[in-house]
């Protein structure tokens, strides 16, 4: 049970740091740490207080042992179904007004609060009255695994992300909702010494999930820390290298213009091409660092309220040239306006768009779509070229790092697109396999930009 504690104790913090604002993650990470209270009273009740006895601990310290291990035990078995259900309300996206939101939660714990008022105390062998609590969290545990089960998810990356939560959520809490409550209820105590399999397998499904499509937010979270902190290397490295090159460029261009007048009246004819070559090499020195500097310079968002289809419509109107004879298909939900950066939004756009392309070559499939979940619009750009390998994808958006060596934009394409992303408080994610195309998620938060919806026409 000890291992139970710590995973579950583990799993809390994790969803709590990760993303401390979002109900989902606050209310799961409440019934991970409900689950550890009750391995916590078993360690104490099984291991501690006995070796607290035997190394002669005081009345007091037993009677304080004790008096956790009633709390850790009652918080358990009243906390699991309890937050069970208000995760499955959250993760479902059921919408309710301010005054519900708040009465809901209050409510649902009115079986909580009676079963303390008019049952037995806590006692080892009858920690709650079973036959009692069995008719109010069963419920509760059936309802949050159907609201868990109902959420409607675009056939999308985040699908994928759906179906980890369901095998590392569900079958866990049905598992204990049967040895915690419904056997108990019908005299067959202690039960729930066999949950340590099932919580592990849980945990297991939970680390995999996270390091392979994430696990509510986590791996995001995970990989944006990591590009932020390469990107604010970038902007800080270039911001010297493209003040020094300036300046030296300047002396260049000084010193050449001097040159050049001196050759010219002289009329020596190849110094004087020599300067010229000199001044052009200058020239474009400084404009190759001053593009790097643009693509890696912080950016400052111009927000104004716009069409998000519309915008994407724009940017792949300019881009019609490039496409050749590849195919492209459009699925845009329109009607939804946002307060965002229209040239910088359809500058990132542009950028995937010009980076499928340039994987496809010169044929293909190119689909661009735009849906909509409970709390964000997805813009999908989807291509039918050679993909990417593992080791690709972990690179894709780091600074300066491209498998085509055009000269285009530096590999600086898809990392301005992740930057300007998170500029929108969003998340751009890629998700590809070797032989079947890449498809590239950007991810615009609903509430963060104001969005609304004219009308519902797709």
């Amino acid at each position: 049970m000890l291992f139970v504690f710590i995973a579950l104790s583990g799993i809390a913090a994790i969803l709590w740091l990760s993303e401390p604002g979002s109900a989902v993650n606050r209310r799961l990470g409440a019934l991970a740490w409900s689950g550890g209270s009750g391995a916590l009273a078993a360690v104490l009740d099984g291991s501690w207080i006995p070796y607290a006895a035997d190394a002669g601990a005081g009345a007091g310290t037993l009677d304080a042992l004790f008096r956790l291990q009633a709390f850790s035990s009652l918080f358990s078995y009243y906390g699991i179904p309890y937050f069970f259900l208000l995760f499955g309300i959250s993760y479902r996206g059921v919408r309710f007004n301010r005054r519900l939101a708040v009465s809901i939660p209050l409510l649902l714990l009115l079986p909580i609060l009676y079963c303390l008022a008019f049952t037995p105390a806590y006692n080892e062998r009858y920690p709650i009255t079973f036959d009692i609590v069995v008719w109010w969290a069963v419920p509760y545990i059936l309802a949050g695994a159907a609201l868990v089960l109902s959420k409607r998810v675009p056939p999308t990356v985040y699908a994928r992300t759906h179906w980890v939560v369901c095998f590392a959520v569900l079958p866990p809490a049905l598992f204990v909702m049967v040895m915690n409550y419904v056997l108990p209820s019908m005299g067959m105590l202690r039960m729930w010494v066999y949950n340590t399999w099932v919580v592990g397998l849980g945990t297991l499904v939970f680390v995999l999930g996270m390091f392979t499509y994430g696990f509510m937010g986590i791996r995001i979270f995970i990989e944006r820390r990591r590009f932020d902190t390469t990107l604010r290397a970038v902007t800080s490295g270039t911001a010297m290298l493209n003040h020094a090159i300036k300046n030296d460029a300047g002396k260049l261009k000084l010193f050449a213009e001097k040159m050049k007048r001196y050759a010219a009246e002289t009329e020596q004819t190849e110094l004087l091409a020599d300067v010229e070559a000199v001044l052009s090499a200058s020239r474009h020195m400084e404009e190759m660092v001053a593009r790097v500097h643009r693509r890696t310079e912080d950016l400052t968002l111009q927000l104004q309220r716009a069409d998000l289809a519309e915008v994407i419509e724009g940017a792949l109107q300019a881009i019609q040239p490039a496409l050749g004879t590849i195919q492209l298909r459009t699925h845009l939900r329109g009607g939804w306006s946002l307060l965002l950066d229209q040239a910088q939004t359809a500058e990132a756009i542009t950028n995937i768009v010009m980076n499928a392309i340039e994987a496809m070559g010169k044929e293909g499939l190119l689909q661009v779509a735009l849906t909509e979940t409970k709390r964000e619009l997805i813009v999908e750009i989807r291509d039918s070229g050679p993909g990417m390998d593992r080791s690709m994808q972990l690179h894709a958006f780091e600074p300066f790092y491209s498998t085509k060596r055009t000269g285009h934009n530096f590999g600086l394409g898809l990392p301005y697109a992740y930057h300007v992303m998170r500029k929108h408080k969003g998340s751009l994610q890629l998700r590809s396999k070797k032989g079947e195309g890449a498809a590239f998620y950007m991810a615009f938060p609903k509430k963060p930009l104001q969005a609304r919806q004219a009308s519902s026409n797709s």
